[in-house]
């Protein structure tokens, strides 16, 4: 198969959109993510500091909300207050080996930071994006979880496998 051959950051993803040197518009998960569901934070290690409003996961950090999933070795989940007083999420920030997941689409890089009230996840660090067999890569992607858009930046790389290549890939 031609992407065990190359290596995994010349493997990267795009739907049928054009490519710009610079970025390409994608898009990611569809439009029914729902900012205002639960976040739900599983990790090894929880520290907690009440003075600065922040919560810092170590260790195997799996953050869920509805169908997205967000993971990374370390998450500082920031927090503050909304309009009614009441403490909530406001930001997390993962680094170490961060994956994005959001129905059948997969983000992979180095950290990324979610605003929970915009519903705005933008990764950085060489960025893999995969879609079924398709792949794209660049230095930044930013996925608006409402609208199931994203943004590639960064001298982005894009593979798409073609009808014939699938065909052939069934008949062996």
């Amino acid at each position: 198969m031609i992407f065990r051959s190359l290596p995994r950051a010349a493997v990267f993803l795009l739907f049928a959109t054009p490519v710009f040197a610079q970025g390409a518009s994608i898009g990611f998960g569809g439009a029914d993510h729902d900012s205002s569901l639960p976040v739900e934070i599983t990790a090894d290690q929880l520290d907690v500091s009440q003075s600065d409003g922040r919560a810092v996961f170590t260790g195997n950090v799996v953050v869920g909300q509805g169908e997205m999933r967000l993971t990374g070795e370390v998450v500082d989940v920031e927090y503050g207050e909304n309009d009614t007083g009441e403490t909530e999420i406001k930001r997390l920030h993962a680094t170490g080996g961060v994956t994005l997941v959001n129905g059948s689409e997969a983000a992979e890089g180095q950290e990324a930071v979610y605003t929970i009230e915009s519903g705005v996840v933008v990764l950085t660090g060489d960025v893999l994006l995969t879609q079924g067999e398709n792949a794209m890569a660049g230095e930044k992607l930013t996925v608006n979880l409402e609208t199931g858009t994203g943004v590639m930046e960064g001298r982005v790389r894009v593979v798409f496998k073609t009808q014939d290549a699938q065909q052939a890939d069934e008949a062996q």
